[in-house]
């Protein structure tokens, strides 16, 4: 039993450095993503993280256009990007009668047509899958180091702000209605958003990084209620998530981003299974 519990869970990360480096990557990255999560779910803004992931490709794409995989020339071409997405569709949903949501599905779209393109007009078809999906697997210590400072970053950031952004979040017209902070603290918020998608690019890719952000947090909210309890819970299953994942794509052969994607999800339809079961069996108890 222990030498299989070994062989099955521990080997693989003790054995080979790749794998040890993406289970520091993506537990990193967990610390940092998840509790933003949170509050994207609170603010009922989950696709719109989905959006914002989608809207660095163009910036990440012109980095490799110039620079191939460089990690630094993409990172910094992901930011800018993010960060004018998210300025531009704040400007449309503030100056038009665009909400946020729409103006965000609409730059989502030209940013996501825009960056293939881009990544076409140099690279081929495995430049384009890396882009897309990420190398949680091939992870290096430049790559690990600006995840590392990006966490430190945004956990810093969270709990400096942590009252501003509960209320940003849950009553953002009352925020504003108290405090000129109000528009502010919706940009920081978003500037937190788009500087966590571009970390977790560099391990899951831009269509997947946003996994690894919004499915812990809707699964904690199954279970708590407070905030700060579902960020601890969210990094907790992230974590989990992102170890089984790796461990399934080890022993499967399978690709490690998707596998730590649907490992949250699993967490995410299980939690989701045992609540729906509870509450049918406490309406049929009143029932009775």
């Amino acid at each position: 039993m222990m030498a299989w519990l070994h062989d099955g869970l521990l080997a693989p990360f003790i054995d080979f450095g790749f794998m040890r480096r993406a289970l520091y990557g993506s537990w990193l990255l967990c610390l940092s993503a998840c509790p933003v999560g949170v509050f994207l779910t609170l603010r009922r803004m989950s696709l719109v993280g989905d959006a914002m992931s989608h809207a660095i490709l163009p910036g990440a794409a012109v980095g490799f256009l110039f620079y191939g995989l460089n990690i630094l020339p993409m990172t910094i071409g992901g930011l800018v990007a993010g960060l004018m997405v998210a300025v531009f569709a704040g400007a449309v949903s503030r100056l038009t009668i665009q909400k946020e949501d729409a103006s965000m599905a609409a730059f989502y779209l030209i940013s996501l047509a825009l960056g293939v393109l881009l990544v076409s007009l140099r690279g081929s078809s495995v430049d384009l899958m890396h882009v897309l999906f990420g190398t949680v697997l091939a992870l290096n210590h430049d790559a690990l180091a600006l995840i590392a400072g990006v966490a430190l970053l945004s956990l810093v950031t969270v709990v400096i702000f942590w009252r501003a952004l509960i209320a940003e979040c849950l009553d953002p017209l009352f925020l504003r209605s108290v405090s000129r902070l109000g528009s502010v603290v919706h940009f920081l918020f978003l500037a937190l958003v788009v500087l966590n998608l571009v970390a977790g690019f560099q391990a899951l890719g831009t269509l997947l990084s946003v996994g690894v952000m919004v499915l812990p947090a809707v699964t904690a909210r199954f279970w708590l209620k407070r905030v700060w309890s579902m960020c601890i819970l969210a990094i907790l299953l992230g974590m989990l998530a992102c170890a089984s994942g790796l461990l399934f794509s080890y022993h499967c052969s399978l690709p490690s981003g998707p596998a730590i994607i649907l490992s949250s999800g699993a967490l995410y339809l299980g939690s989701a299974a045992i609540i729906m079961l509870k509450n049918t069996r406490r309406l049929k108890h009143y029932s009775h």
